[in-house]
Order: C-alpha cells, then structure tokens, then sequence
C-alpha cells in the first residue's frame, strides 16, 4: 500500500495503562495510585509459547478487576488464541486482544470475542504491514501497532511506526469506521508526540505511568 504523507488533527492522547511495568507485588497498590489518570488498563498475556515470557493469567485477572471500574484490556500473546479467549471473560476482561500472526484465521478469533460480547482487538506485529489487518478493520473495535519485537520491555521503537499509524489512520477515516489505533511498545516522551500527530487514539504507557507522577503524565497527555 502506498501511502501519502497525510497529517492528521491531533486529539487528546488516551492512556492503556500496563499493569506489566507496575509492582508486581503490590498491583493493587499500584492500579490505585494510577487509576484516575488511566483510560483503561493493559494486560499482557504470554504462554512461553509464542513468546518467551509468562506474563498475566486468568485468576490473576480476576483478583485484579474488584480493584478497578476501568476496561480491562487482555492482550493474548499465545499461540492458540480461541483457547483463552472463554478464560479471560470469565476473569473479567472487556477487550480481547489477540496476535494477528497466531492464528490461521483472524475473522474465526474476532466472531468467538464478539459471541461473549466483547471488544475485538488486533495487535499488529512490528514486521507486518497494514496491508495484513485491513480486511479486518470494520469487525474491529482497536488495532494495535506494535513499535517492538512482543515480549520484550525497554526497547526502542521501530522508526516506521508512524507512518504505519498514519496508514491505519487514513483506511479508518477512508471507511468512516470508529476503530481505535492504539501503539504499545516504545512509549517514551518523545515517541507519543510522534504517534499523536500520524493519527494515534491510545498509547500503552507501562514505565512512562508508573516511574513517573501520573498526574503530570495525564496532563501531559490531555496537552498533545
């Protein structure tokens, strides 16, 4: 897909706060301490499979969601998607987000989320192209361009994610669809003004939130 070099107006920048960068001893300490200055809460998942970490599973979840009303958003990074999608609803999940390269048919994932009456959500891996979401943006409720390798914290993101987002931002607008563009991994303060101004409605803000005072954070944030 060729794309122009499309500027779009920039919005008030949302926050998916991920509970991964929080102290995993004191998680609920901590969702307090963030909560009014999150938009919704980030939750990764991984089997050990699909990446090589073990991050977040249902019961944890669950023990989590009484200490919060914010949506809780489960990104599945497994190899078998539609194996976990029942156990997180259960555990109080109001998005599902799953690999776009995890399973052989996306559209078979996003129709078994939306039969529980949830948010589908795709997050796009860094080498992907947006050509590989597209014949699924009008079931969907976020894509997620991924700016790192998946599993991995503090690295730096891939300069072409941008210009990714501004070519998500484009197809939605082209298609009049209400789908939301979130960007996870790389999040640091000079890489959110960038995702802002190609067309980004969320961030997933792990260190960015917790090693800093959310409140100036939040204002920040409301100020892009």
């Amino acid at each position: 897909m060729r794309l122009r070099n499309y500027t779009f107006p920039c919005y008030s920048m949302k926050c998916s706060t991920s509970l991964w960068s929080a102290d995993l001893a004191n998680l609920a300490a901590d969702i307090k301490r963030v909560d009014p200055y999150s938009d919704r809460y980030h939750l990764d998942v991984a089997d050990g499979h699909y990446v090589g970490s073990l991050l977040f599973f249902p019961d944890l979840v669950k023990s989590l969601r009484s200490h919060s009303r914010r949506p809780f958003e489960v990104h599945l990074t497994v190899t078998s998607p539609l194996n976990w999608i029942e156990p997180f609803v259960e555990a109080g999940a109001d998005i599902l987000m799953f690999c776009l390269n995890s399973h052989g048919n996306p559209a078979e994932v996003i129709e078994e989320i939306k039969s529980h009456g949830k948010q589908a959500a795709i997050s796009l891996p860094v080498d992907e192209a947006v050509d590989r979401v597209e014949p699924f943006l009008d079931q969907l409720d976020t894509v997620t361009v991924m700016a790192t390798s998946m599993g991995i914290k503090g690295a730096e993101m891939d300069a072409g994610v941008p210009r990714k987002v501004q070519g998500l931002r484009r197809l939605v607008l082209e298609r009049g669809l209400a789908t939301q563009i979130e960007v996870d991994g790389g999040i640091r303060k000079h890489s959110v003004p960038l995702h802002s101004k190609a067309g980004a409605d969320f961030i997933v803000a792990g260190s960015l939130m917790f090693g800093d005072d959310p409140r100036a954070v939040r204002s920040w944030l409301d100020s892009l």
